[in-house]
């Protein structure tokens, strides 16, 4: 059956997998709603739009993605409020950072209206996966990648847009226990580390495997040069509260711009906390660690909001944080988690209503 929504042609699916999900037990981007986008580019540009099954691609084995890499993504939420009304957060962002990361990679830019109108002809289409239950959401997944053929080590000729949806709950149970890496780095100075490309992350699994058979569950990562410095946590950006001040690095060509991140700071600003945007050297965590002055750490993004770190490993020393009452993480996330959800007042307009 097929339709049309926000001039994005719509092909229903003719059956559904929804009666098979547990909407009480969902894992985190596991389970896959009934429909995806799907937007070409080739002869030049990008063509119409439009929203069909969900469905597996077929692709060439030549094609420039398994050769060179050239895949961008972002990762964003739905949420439904107690009327059913659907809410995004802050979505402008993440269209105007896959532009970004695409540019840096030699992808084509995508169109405004393509993004946000199909993104929101696929959420009206199913809505009705978007869960309700508290912690949960509807995950979206928009990414680009190199679908042309050839060998020559060159930018595609072809690109494919999708965006998928899963309707997931929490991305971490509990609290995460990190090492600050010595020796690897995500990124380096002129790289790609500010851009969302899929390369980014593959980079990072070996060093997070070897931190994870430590007993750790993810790796904080230092510069590149000096691995001095406190840059991410995980695929995460970072914060660490000394005293009461709440410090975070600054971005670069290393450090994503979090979108979560940039929220964090705003809101903790509009909250009189104090917030310092600077280098972190290691060696002062540590010396707060020791001296009893670090308070919180905690990492930031789409996927988990806000998953705080309940201690760190470094040359071999475990340095464990302690539990306060009333932490910066669980009152920002709460801020931030009922603006989402349309629970709280939205001073700031980042919560954008699917209509």
């Amino acid at each position: 059956m097929s339709a049309i929504i926000n001039d994005i042609e719509i092909i229903k699916s003719e059956t559904t997998k929804i009666n098979d999900v547990d909407f009480d037990n969902l894992k985190f981007g596991h389970v896959f709603s009934d429909h995806m986008l799907e937007c070409s580019f080739k002869d030049g540009k990008w063509q119409a739009p439009k929203v069909i099954p969900y469905q597996g691609i077929t692709l060439d084995p030549s094609a420039k993605i398994f050769h060179y890499g050239q895949s961008v993504f972002e990762g964003m939420k739905a949420y439904k409020d107690a009327d059913e009304k659907v809410w995004l957060f802050r979505p402008i962002d993440n269209f105007k950072r896959i532009n970004i990361s695409s540019k840096r990679l030699a992808i084509p830019e995508l169109p405004e209206n393509y993004f946000m109108d199909g993104l929101k002809a696929l959420l009206e289409v199913d809505k009705d996966w978007i869960p309700t239950k508290e912690g949960s959401s509807l995950y979206i997944r928009p990414f680009v990648f190199a679908s042309g053929n050839g060998f020559h080590a060159s930018p595609a000729d072809e690109y494919k847009f999708i965006i998928c949806t899963a309707p997931s709950g929490s991305y971490f149970a509990g609290d995460v226990k990190v090492l600050i890496e010595e020796k690897y780095s995500r990124s380096a100075n002129g790289g790609v580390g500010f851009a969302k490309a899929g390369g980014n992350y593959a980079g990072q699994f070996y060093p997070t495997q070897l931190a994870v058979e430590k007993g750790y569950q993810q790796v904080i990562w230092t510069d590149d040069n000096t691995h001095e410095y406190i840059e991410e946590a995980g695929a995460m950006n970072i914060f660490v509260r000394i005293n009461d001040t709440l410090i975070t690095g600054p971005t670069s060509d290393r450090i994503l711009d979090g979108i979560t991140r940039k929220s964090i700071i705003e809101l903790a600003k509009s909250e009189n906390i104090p917030v310092e945007v600077r280098k972190l050297t290691v060696a002062e965590v540590v010396e707060a660690a020791k001296n009893g002055s670090l308070k919180e750490m905690f990492g930031a993004g789409t996927a988990a909001v806000i998953s705080p770190i309940s201690g760190f490993g470094y040359k071999e020393e475990d340095y464990d944080i302690p539990k306060i009452d009333d932490t910066y993480a669980s009152f920002l996330k709460k801020r931030i988690t009922d603006i989402q959800t349309n629970k709280a007042e939205d001073p700031f307009g980042w919560r954008y209503e699917v209509k």
